[in-house]
């Protein structure tokens, strides 16, 4: 249980507060916050970068995940500089999640080409190299199939390496997480819980194919918690009375999981900060 960190999910709903959420995140302890990118949609939200930037010029210590990009929303080459002046402003708190893109509906409903499953994947396997050469290269050209630069130059080039977490589930999808990523970051939920451990070993697999270090990838789970002593079992969710919880939480830390990204109730998140994650610390 040594060195488990914990995250928190801030809402992207206009009529909540983030600043506030942030605030308190910080205030109880929390490692970091995240929010997830969901552009299109008929409820009212806040764009992810923007909301969490704002986030940024109101916080001191707590880290900042963006749970995860879809790539296909925003360029590569310009995330790369967009990524290093968030870092480099907030004083080294940017934790880069990155995903395929979820929904095709989010892709027609801005006009955006629909990719297929293949494209996603290889997209996001792209998009890390284009980000990563950016950062540490001169002149740097990549010219790859759906994602290419050309003699770029990206200045200042980051302070420190910024992680890049990636939000993954299918076989292929997994073998670029371990070959590229600084971290993997599935929620519970999209697949029964018990698989969770073998897709893991599926990432550790390709670390070492890839001649990597085992240890310098982090395993998080984003998953959520209900306090409910009138809860029964939910493979999809954690929830329960806290002793329950925290029984759950202390599972998965021991499958592997040293990162845990909490959506809590917003009444919950005192209570969990307080009485439960201090155990599992």
């Amino acid at each position: 249980m040594t060195g488990v960190r914990f995250g928190l999910g801030i809402s992207t709903a206009t009529g909540q507060d983030p600043v506030a959420a942030a605030q308190r995140a910080e205030r109880l302890g929390f490692d970091f916050v995240s929010a997830s990118d969901h552009p299109s949609g008929d409820s009212p939200t806040y764009e992810t970068w923007t909301m969490l930037s704002w986030i940024a010029a109101h916080t001191r210590r707590i880290g900042l995940a963006t749970r995860v990009l879809g790539v296909p929303y925003r360029n590569p080459a310009l995330t790369a500089k967009m990524a290093e002046t968030f870092d480099r402003l907030s004083g080294g708190r940017l934790i880069l999640g990155l995903g395929g893109g979820y929904s095709d509906a989010e892709f027609r409903a801005f006009g955006l080409g629909v990719p297929t499953p293949r494209e996603k994947v290889d997209g996001l396997a792209e998009a890390v190299s284009v980000i990563r050469g950016l950062w540490s290269e001169p002149r740097f050209s990549f010219p790859g199939r759906l994602h290419r630069t050309e003699a770029a130059d990206l200045e200042p080039k980051p302070a420190r390496p910024i992680p890049i977490w990636l939000g993954t589930f299918g076989p292929r999808a997994l073998e670029v997480t371990g070959r590229l990523a600084d971290g993997w970051i599935p929620s519970l939920g999209y697949l029964p819980r018990d698989e969770m451990p073998a897709l893991r070993r599926r990432v550790l697999d390709a670390v070492e194919s890839a001649g990597r270090d085992p240890a310098s990838v982090t395993c998080a789970l984003n998953l959520t918690v209900r306090i409910d002593p009138a809860a029964g079992y939910d493979d999809g969710m954690v929830s329960g009375s806290a002793e329950t919880v925290r029984e759950q939480l202390a599972g998965l830390a021991g499958w592997g999981f040293t990162v845990l990204n909490l959506q809590a109730p917003d009444d919950q998140v005192e209570q969990l900060a307080r009485e439960i994650l201090p155990a599992l610390r």
